[in-house]
């Protein structure tokens, strides 16, 4: 599966699990709570006033 911004956090740490550092410097600390599976990079970013972007990119992930 290819990561996108619209894959879910959980599928995120499926295949990256050390993104959750990466996602704790973007201020989301709650990578393992119930949202996290249904929530997606793009609403999470959203939730979090965190620019798309910046944060896939940190990421190394495709926005599309």
């Amino acid at each position: 599966m290819v990561l996108t911004g619209d894959s879910t956090i959980y599928e995120l740490l499926q295949q990256k699990p050390d993104a959750a550092q990466v996602l704790f410097k973007f201020g989301m600390g709650c990578v393992g709570c119930a949202i996290a599976k249904g929530e997606t990079l793009r609403e999470a970013a959203a939730a979090h006033g965190v620019p798309l972007a910046e944060m896939l990119s940190a990421l190394e992930i495709s926005e599309a």
